[in-house]
């Protein structure tokens, strides 16, 4: 806390600026969940601030985000469609599954589990990041075209039948619970299911009509019933929203462009008064903390939610975590990944207390924030304070915001939030597996594993088949490598056999680094620490590779970044024995020849000395 208040003038204009930044996103992402604008609010609020004040990332703006909402929303479609459709009734189960997910958070940073997220493999992280711009792409079309299964009378009388099903499975099931049996005094059970009304039926019909028309495949389902039916005035504020969005980031950066889409379609919707479908209302007033989560606790009751709310708790962990990453990369620092752990499990407790959605670190607002001036986790605090703020002043004014605004929002989000950089490489990157008369990529099956059963299934299932997955393949392809070279040794960071006679008058200029062993997802990490230990004397540096057997798509990347980053800093970088894997894997995304020549490739240390002497040595 000692530096808290060292840089209060960039802290306060980045957090502002985050926040502003975070404001339209907070109220699409609780739309979107199922639990409403204030859900999304009070999220941004208490994540922000308590996850900057006890987290390990100093610059990290934290708050509701794309891949958390995504879970969320079928955690709370599914506790809500068990509670008979009621938010209201389900509302204390949500919210208990949330607390538990940032307790997990909490005991996972506190056992040291943080330093252990490096070893998720790119293509797990690009399939699930695009998985879930597609799901939230997708599953705002019917908001942004003004259609709500539950408001089509006809697509809602569908689901009667079954309506009527589930309410009399429900009054037996209750007079099992008091010991009726049926076939003794079935008089009851018809005494029962006439005290059942049409608005009943009607509202479980409702519910079933939803519940069939959420997720992805739901929204297909309907899409035919949505296009006949579509709202014109609603698709155009959408469209307008989207055209601002984009088009407002050519004029400008500075400015967030979805606020400003948010503030003029709101705007020209209300001020005209056009009939547009608005947001649900926001509260007024302080958040105040839901103390039905404890009053109803019941160890019985949270039972079948604990593997979810550990879901979220991995998956709040993750996005966090490579967050950080972004931020130590633009601020060279390093975060602490436990404490960042505790700190977002915290924010998460707190913020499912006051009843906010889950939330983790977010990259936009985290790299708004540093953009602006924000050094320290005072910035994520003003940040969550300014959307106090404004909840307090403006509920009343965000309420009349048009629900196809933020649909159009999170169409934009959904289209940002996909991993082109990984699209992009599918055709390019070698196909090393068989499957019947295809070859493939094993790093593109894996992506397009977890691509699919995250968009169609289940988006934790997906990344945990992903990993096993890639862990089976990778252990494969070291056995096969180990197999070959198996009188390899573990080495220590010293100078190999040939370059003993290294010219003393270099050492000042020229730094050597050994890679021994393969560069995948696992060392990536430490790979990325090279730049730190390079001297800052040194002109060029000289990459050994002979033992670097093998190459994965994580580590290639984090060798283009690298170069990149020696690359701004006037640096000249030398191959030495470079193999066959990984070679093939540097020309197909052209690291080579883009970054290293052909001419700067040396098959021996020998001839890269003699190179150096001839090139190098005369410059000093």
């Amino acid at each position: 806390m000692k530096n808290l208040f060292s840089n209060i003038k960039g802290d306060a204009f980045g957090g502002i600026t985050a926040g502003i930044v975070a404001l339209p996103l907070a109220l699409a992402f609780g739309v979107s969940s199922g639990l409403g604008p204030s859900a999304g609010l009070y999220g941004a609020i208490f994540i922000s601030f308590f996850a900057a004040l006890f987290g390990g990332t100093n610059t990290q703006i934290s708050g509701p985000t794309a891949p958390m909402t995504a879970v969320s929303m079928v955690v709370i479609a599914g506790i809500v469609a068990a509670n008979d459709g009621d938010v209201n009734k389900a509302l204390p189960a949500i919210l208990t599954v949330f607390l538990l997910a940032g307790l997990m958070q909490i005991g996972l940073g506190a056992i040291g589990l943080g330093k252990y997220i490096r070893y998720i493999p790119y293509p797990v992280v690009s399939g699930f990041m695009t998985a879930i711009g597609v799901i939230i792409l997708v599953t705002q079309i019917l908001p942004a075209v003004g259609y709500y299964p539950k408001e089509d009378v006809d697509l809602v009388t569908q689901f009667k039948p079954q309506a009527e099903e589930i309410i009399l499975e429900n009054i037996l099931k209750e007079e099992a619970g008091e010991g009726i049996l049926v076939l003794e005094d079935f008089e009851e059970t018809i005494k029962r299911a006439q005290l059942t009304t049409q608005d009943d039926i009607a509202k479980e019909s409702q519910t079933l009509a939803k519940s069939a028309s959420s997720g992805v495949l739901g929204t297909f389902k309907v899409l035919p019933r949505a296009l006949k039916n579509i709202n014109w005035l609603e698709l155009i504020l959408a469209l307008a929203t989207i055209f601002i969005v984009y088009g407002f980031k050519r004029i400008t950066t500075k400015v967030p462009s979805a606020l400003v889409a948010l503030i003029v379609v709101s705007g020209i919707a209300y001020g005209f008064g056009m009939d547009y479908r608005p947001i649900e209302e926001i509260p007024t007033g302080l958040p105040v903390p839901n103390l039905e989560i404890f009053t109803n606790f019941s160890l019985g009751s949270i039972t079948p939610y604990i593997f979810t709310a550990l879901t979220l708790a991995l998956l709040g962990a993750i996005d966090s975590l490579l967050t950080s990453v972004v931020a130590d990369n633009m601020t060279k620092t390093k975060h602490e990944p436990n404490k960042e752990l505790v700190g977002q499990g915290i924010g998460n407790s707190i913020g499912a207390i006051f009843g906010g959605i889950p939330g983790a670190g977010a990259t936009i607002r985290t790299v708004v924030n540093i953009n602006s001036g924000g050094k320290t986790r005072l910035s994520g605090m003003i940040a969550g304070i300014l959307l106090l703020v404004i909840l307090l002043a403006l509920g009343p004014v965000a309420s009349k915001i048009p629900a196809a605004v933020l649909a159009g929002i999170l169409i934009t989000v959904g289209i940002g939030v996909m991993d082109y950089k990984g699209l992009r490489a599918i055709p390019s990157l070698p196909k090393d597996i068989k499957l019947g008369p295809f070859k493939l990529s094993s790093e593109v099956l894996i992506m397009l594993v977890v691509l699919v059963l995250s968009t169609v299934w289940n988006l934790v299932y997906a990344v945990g088949i992903g990993l096993v997955i890639a862990s089976l393949m990778f252990m494969k392809k070291i056995g096969d490598l180990t197999a070959e070279r198996s009188d390899v040794k573990s080495l220590k960071e010293e100078a190999w056999q040939d370059e003993t006679g290294f010219p003393s008058s270099l050492k000042e200029e020229v730094f050597v680094k050994h890679i021994k062993g393969p560069l995948f997802f696992g060392s990536t990490s430490d790979f990325q620490a090279l730049a730190l230990q390079i001297p800052i004397t040194a002109k060029t540096v000289i990459m050994r590779l002979d033992r670097m057997q093998y190459m994965d798509q994580s580590g290639l990347y984090a060798m283009e970044d690298m170069l990149q980053d020696l690359k701004q800093k006037n640096i000249q970088v030398l191959f030495v024995g470079l193999l066959e894997q990984p070679r093939y894997m540097m020309e197909r995304i052209g690291i080579i020849p883009d970054f290293i020549p052909n001419e700067h490739i040396f098959k021996s240390f020998k001839k890269c000395i003699a190179w150096v002497k001839e090139n190098v040595e005369d410059k000093y």
